[in-house]
């Protein structure tokens, strides 16, 4: 096992998963306060590896409460060849863009659904205001817990058999995937906003494997699970927004006629 996997947290950590859920649905945050109204702007959610859009109901629900448009990432679990998810969800976003009115869409993706987000950005700079991703491993998908690896390794193994809708052991290297890596690597323009919100105790992805150069990094003190149902982790993800937000509305304010600012 390699050294820094060893000093992995350990997953039985991810089992306070209800007591990050309780302290979050007290907080002020919860309720909206601090939260940027959202003025319908459009939002993307991608859920995890082995989770689907339900695993964001929660997150969902709270940032429809602040006005966003959320849109669902289509997906019952997150088990299948990265490059397939992210064409199918390439689809989506241009469908939720242009259902919008033409506004950029924010991306907001845990786990395996950040690298995901990662990679539309990269693919469809054009339609992206920014992305959140949340212990997302996005330097190396197998920079995770051992248990975890095992339980790829096994997918991807069933999925060289044949069976449908899972990643194959191809996948890392092939073909299929190639578009998807270049998306990863594609650096983002500079009006597509980048957040990395990682933690130390990570007990499902290795914490060093979030640090994306191409981020703005922000620690947060939870599980992996966690981050879905964790207060801190919504004030980082409403900050991140608020950026977006001023960004945008930036470009709007320096692309507008004299005559409209005046």
């Amino acid at each position: 096992m390699p050294p820094q996997l060893r000093s992995l947290p350990p997953i039985w950590r991810e089992t306070l998963l209800p007591t990050a859920a309780a302290g979050l649905f007290v907080d002020p945050i919860f309720r909206g306060h601090g939260m940027p109204a959202g003025h319908g702007r459009p939002l993307l959610l991608i859920p995890g590896y082995l989770a689907g859009d339900r695993s964001l109901a929660t997150m969902s629900g709270w940032l429809q409460r602040a006005g966003y448009r959320t849109e669902r990432a289509g997906i019952r679990l997150n088990v299948g060849c990265g490059g397939e998810t992210v064409a199918r969800l390439e689809q989506r976003l241009e469908q939720l863009y242009e259902a919008s009115g033409g506004r950029r869409v924010a991306i907001v993706g845990q786990s395996r659904g950040g690298a995901h987000a990662r990679a539309l950005a990269g693919r469809r700079p054009e339609l992206v205001s920014g992305v959140v991703t949340l212990g997302s491993p996005l330097l190396d998908p197998l920079m995770v817990h051992p248990l975890v690896r095992m339980n790829v390794e096994l997918v991807g193994r069933l999925g060289m058999l044949g069976v449908p809708g899972l990643l194959r052991a191809a996948c890392r290297d092939g073909a299929c995937c190639e578009p998807l890596r270049e998306n990863l690597r594609a650096p983002l323009p500079t009006h597509v906003g980048y957040v990395s919100i990682y933690s130390r105790n990570d007990g499902i992805v290795d914490w060093r494997s979030c640090l994306d150069p191409g981020a703005r990094h922000v620690e947060v003190d939870t599980t992996h699970l966690g981050m879905g149902f964790h207060a801190p982790t919504y004030r980082e993800i409403a900050a991140a927004l608020r950026g977006f937000r001023d960004a945008e509305l930036g470009a709007e304010s320096f692309d507008a006629p004299l005559a409209a600012v005046a």
